[in-house]
């Protein structure tokens, strides 16, 4: 454990479907917890939404008795739906992401060309951190550290020993995030990723995706600092910059637009809410056509 640093209890969710992982981080049994990348199950032939996998993560949190305080987004993520609205309504807490969503925004509102009562200003999320900001979990310190690169808005999460990373590095034996979505970029992530490298070795890593390569191995959600250091195919020490954007941005050039991108991000940057429903009472998302 990392001097000074209470040990966090983390439960992890697997989403088979998109291969995301989900948490629950809390200081103790009947104690404080927060939710980090909570998905909705989306079947994307038929358009139809549900539940289980929130569902899995609030039973949890009630078989522990655990008061909600936090739900929160590591990013606007491409590669599922957020079930955060759903988890807030049925336990608590208040949704909450990077201040830098605003950006994504932007860029998404254009690509989108959403309704014009859609605002650019983070509003559809409870709270905005920024970089460097704190907050307690029950007896737990959490703290935002800002760490763009696969999106502008990406946010890691210390939060007592356990560090919460999004989709800026993967297990060791995949390596890391692509870069090439709007706003994404290379050199940025490198210097995302030199500065969580820089916490305590035995900090604890927990991922938001694993990809096991040629489903050679179980899916796993957690590694340290210096297993990363030491083995990261993409990021291990010595690997320098422009060794690494060169890697990335050649094979960022091979990679097909993620299954689920286009729900995925109109609902992620409403804060897991879907679009407002049309006169006829239904729901639509919207398909550009050559336009990502």
């Amino acid at each position: 454990m990392s001097a000074n640093k209470p040990v966090a209890q983390v439960q992890s969710f697997l989403d088979q479907d998109t291969e995301t992982w989900s948490y629950v981080v809390y200081d103790r049994s009947g104690g404080t917890a927060a939710v980090i990348d909570a998905v909705l199950n989306y079947d994307a032939a038929s358009g139809h939404t549900s539940t289980e996998g929130a569902e899995a993560i609030i039973a949890f949190l009630r078989a522990e008795n655990l008061s909600v305080e936090w739900i929160l987004e590591t990013h606007a993520h491409a590669d599922h739906l957020s079930a955060a609205p759903f988890i807030r309504d049925q336990v608590g807490g208040k949704i909450a992401i990077g201040d830098h969503i605003r950006q994504v925004q932007d860029i998404f509102h254009e690509v989108f060309n959403l309704e014009k009562e859609f605002l650019v200003d983070g509003s559809q999320f409870d709270h905005l951190f920024h970089d460097g900001d704190t907050v307690n979990i029950g007896e737990l310190e959490a703290r935002v550290i800002y760490s763009p690169g696969h999106t502008p808005a990406d946010m890691a999460w210390l939060i007592g020993d356990a560090l919460f990373v999004g989709d800026t590095l993967f297990m060791p034996d995949v390596g890391s995030a692509r870069c090439d979505f709007p706003g994404g970029d290379a050199s940025t992530l490198y210097r995302s990723a030199q500065k969580l490298l820089q916490l305590p070795q035995d900090t604890r890593m927990f991922m938001c995706h694993d990809y096991p390569p040629n489903g050679e191995r179980e899916h796993r959600c957690e590694t340290s600092v210096g297993e990363q250091k030491r083995n990261n195919i993409h990021l291990h020490d010595g690997v320098s910059e422009a060794e690494f954007v060169a890697m990335r941005e050649k094979r960022d050039a091979t990679l097909g637009m993620p299954r689920l991108i286009i729900p995925s991000i109109q609902v992620n940057i409403r804060a897991g809410q879907m679009p407002p429903a049309e006169d006829n009472g239904t729901v639509y998302l919207k398909v550009p056509i050559n336009k990502l």
